[in-house]
Formats: C-alpha cells, structure tokens, sequence
C-alpha cells in the first residue's frame, strides 16, 4: 500500500507522540533518511555528522521508547485494516536479534542455544492474502528469556509472565477483534493457549500442527464417539483436490516440483489433561485441511501439512483457500531478512537498552519498504513520479550509469525499479512475469555494493586532488 503522495516518514510516523512537535519532526526526517539508505551501520545509514548526532539526541530523551515509536505506525495499520474490504492475514512468528557482541547491554536474554544474547523478536505483519503485500506491523514484542528458577512447579511455570509461550497470544493481543483477520502461525503457535485466544478474541486462525492431539469427530456436542488422534481423523477423510507446488532446493537435493491433494474434516480438539498454559479444559470445535504429496521421488519424505483452523471449510475451495492463507507465512521469513541484511538491524552499536529498543521499532518498519518494492514498482502513480522524490539521489545515479551509461536524474519511480529488477537479474522480457520482491531485493542489495564502490572511488579521487 504505497503512498507516493506523502513521504515514507510522514505515513508512519507523523501520527508519533514523542513530548513534542520537534522531535516527531525530527523522527520523520530520520525515517526519510533510512528508507533510503536502510543498510549498513548507522553512521553508514546517515553520513550526515548533524543528523546522525540528532538521531542520538532523540534517542536520548525518555519519550522516545519501543513503543511509542511502533504506535503511529500501528496507528496506520488498524486504520488500515478497517478499511480494507475481505480477509486480512495476521502473519505471526519470531526471530532471535544477536547483540552478543554488545557487553555493556546487561540486561539482554540469551538467545538460539544459550551461547548468544539478544531479544526473542515477535513481529505480526498483517498481509493481503490476494497479492501478499504487507499492510503494517500490528504489533511487535522484544522478548527477553528468562531461565527457569530452580525448583520452580509446573503451576507456577505457567503462571510466570516471562514465559516464552506466552508471546504468541501476547503478540496478538493488540489486534482488532474481527473475523476478517486471520492469525497465521507456523507450528511453534500450535498450543491450545494460543488456539483458544485466537477463538475467544472472535478472530480468524490457520496454524500448523505440531502435535497429534486426542481430538472428538465432529463438532456436535451430543455425538457420543470415543476419542481419537487428530492425524488419524484426518487421515481418514478423502482427498477433494490436488494442486501443484514448488518445492525449494536443499543442500541434499535440488529444486522439485510436487504434486499435492487436500482434504478437510471437522474435529473438537481436546485440552491436554494437564494444562500447559492459561487455557479452559473446553473442547475446540476447529476444522483440520490436511494436504500430503502424491508420488514423491524415491528416497525423499512426502510432504504433509495438517492445518488447524476455525474458519469454516465446507468445500474444496474453502480448503485450499486455507492453504493458500498459511502458504502466505513465507513473506515473515523475508521480512526477517529485511529485518537483518536490508536493514543491519544486529550491527546497531549501542551501550544502553533503552537507546537500542527503539531503533529497533524503526527499522523494523523501515524493513517493511523493502518488502513492499513490488508493489512500488506497480503503483499507477509511480510512471509519473520522480525516483529522487523516495530514493536518494546517488543510488538513482549510479543504477542509471550502470543501466543506460549516463545519469539519469529525470527517472520515474518506475523507471528505477524495473532498472533495479533488471539488476536483480530480472530479463523484462513481455513474457516474464512482474518482477517479485525477491529479485527486487537481490537488485537492491547488489544496488547498495555499487554504491559503496561509487563512494569509495570519489573517496581516493578526493584524497589524490588533495
């Protein structure tokens, strides 16, 4: 949802409340600046020694938090969500944020397998299903893991506000409650706390099974059945459909293509006998997609997805718009690389939390434009809107020298990326497809390595006319 009629920073946080005007102001001009140069350390971000020591004033003061720079944003993103017509996904997940080599920072959880330090990042990008544009950041939560006292009971273990299960209803918790919003959460979601939140919060919820639950056939309360596992209740539903889909490379075996059938059955999942969370003993009336691959190569286990969700599935179609909903997840694993390579948000230097967190809060929804170049480059607007206007002048310079062997100031914003896809490795042939974000973003990462040898030329040209 881009908007070329008022700059990156104004959109998403000219609506911050800081203390006063100057610094929301202020926090505008800075996200102007980082939106266009988004990589690299800070001092590599603002080259300008003013801005950059503004950047650390405002840092300084005690308005400027996590939070109140993530809420104007947030801000823009429920306006967002209510206007918007159709289903919404709420894509939650998290990543781990290294600051190892930050001693001075005290107060930082450890992190992966105990050896690094650093936040838990919970992040919830609420995405359009029909084109996987991402609307905002709902909400996002810097997690610090806290070790488990030593003798501490079960009952306790559950009730501990640091608890790590926690993030996943913590997370949503701030989001609208409306059916047209769909939680999606990947296999680490599948607890039956965070199952019933989603319920009792009168949202939407598609979340990969990680566990094979005892569950009820059917959702009629009288049918008096015995228990069964939840795989084998679907399992035993017929298939309704097949589809195609691409299956990536690993390091074992090279890319494939699959062919996969779904199916669908409704089940009342039961609670755990002993609690392992805040939830009520309640069976869960939930709908299970199953979808599993059909004649896999020799040698390579089939894949199989069972999907939990409490939106109804009552056909095929309903089915495999399911799984069309959950195969949107992957736009979380690229904004977490936004997060890091686009954005350097684990090369920040800091020596005191409260100066990180925020920073944080800011490129992370900088991260965003770099997830959405895609939709830049397919704005009506963009044929009629001059690059420079949200792209610094250099980087228009030098894409245009390798481009056309001229500068070219006067491109649009069209003009640049179709230049950046094609640097991206994109042919812009009549019979390719749009360019995507990813090879916009591979066009924007080679972009900034031609810009960073640009400078470095004019650098020693400088130094021998001196």
């Amino acid at each position: 949802m881009l908007d070329l009629e008022r700059s990156f920073g104004e959109v998403h946080f000219g609506g911050a409340e800081l203390g006063n005007k100057a610094r929301t102001r202020r926090l505008v001009s800075l996200a102007e600046a980082l939106v266009r140069r988004p990589s690299g350390t800070l001092p590599q971000k603002i080259n300008e020694p003013a801005a950059l020591h503004a950047l650390y004033r405002l840092l300084e003061r005690p308005e400027v938090t996590h939070a109140s720079v993530l809420a104007a944003h947030q801000a823009e993103t429920h306006r967002r969500i209510a206007e918007h017509e159709g289903p919404l996904l709420a894509v939650s997940d998290a990543t781990d944020l290294d600051y190892s080599g930050l001693n001075s920072l005290g107060d930082l959880g450890t992190i992966g397998n105990g050896s690094g330090r650093g936040y838990i990042c919970q992040n919830v990008l609420v995405v359009d299903p029909r084109d996987r544009q991402v609307i905002g950041l709902a909400n996002q939560v810097l997690h610090t893991r806290v070790a488990s006292p030593p003798g501490e009971t079960k009952a306790a273990g559950r009730a501990r506000e640091s608890r790590e299960s926690r993030l996943w209803p913590r997370s949503t918790t701030p989001l609208p409650s409306t059916p047209k919003l769909i939680v999606i959460c990947d296999r680490g979601g599948d607890t039956f706390e965070e199952l019933e939140h989603e319920q009792l919060s009168q949202r939407g919820f598609v979340v990969r099974a990680a566990k094979d639950r005892w569950a009820l056939p059917q959702h009629a309360d009288e049918l008096q059945q015995p228990k069964q596992k939840m795989y084998e209740l679907a399992r035993a539903a017929e298939s309704v459909g097949s589809y195609q889909v691409q299956v990536g490379a690993t390091a074992k075996r090279g890319a494939r293509e699959a062919t996969v059938q779904f199916s669908f059955t409704a089940v009342r999942l039961l609670p755990p006998k002993e609690a392992r969370g805040e939830h009520s003993q309640q069976p869960l009336a939930v709908w299970v997609v199953r979808a599993w691959e059909v004649n896999a190569p020799a040698g390579v286990e089939p894949l199989e997805w069972f999907l939990l969700t409490n939106v109804a599935v009552t056909t095929a179609a309903a089915a495999r718009k399911v799984i069309s909903w959950y195969e949107c997840r992957w736009v979380i694993e690229e904004y977490h690389k936004a997060q890091k390579t686009g954005c350097s948000i684990e090369e920040m230097q800091f020596t005191y939390t409260a100066r990180l967190e925020p920073m944080i809060a800011l490129l992370s929804i900088v991260a965003i434009s770099l997830l959405n170049l895609r939709d830049a480059s397919r704005c009506p607007a963009a044929k009629t809107t001059p690059a420079t206007k949200h792209i610094a002048p250099e980087y228009v310079t030098v894409l245009s020298q390798w481009r056309h062997r001229e500068t070219r100031l006067d491109w649009t914003v069209h003009d640049f990326y179709f230049a950046l896809a094609r640097l991206g490795g994109h042919q812009n042939r009549k019979c390719d497809q749009h360019p995507g974000w990813l090879v916009l973003w591979r066009g924007w990462s080679a972009l900034h390595l031609l810009v960073a040898g640009s400078q470095l030329n004019q650098h020693r040209a400088s130094k021998k006319l001196g």
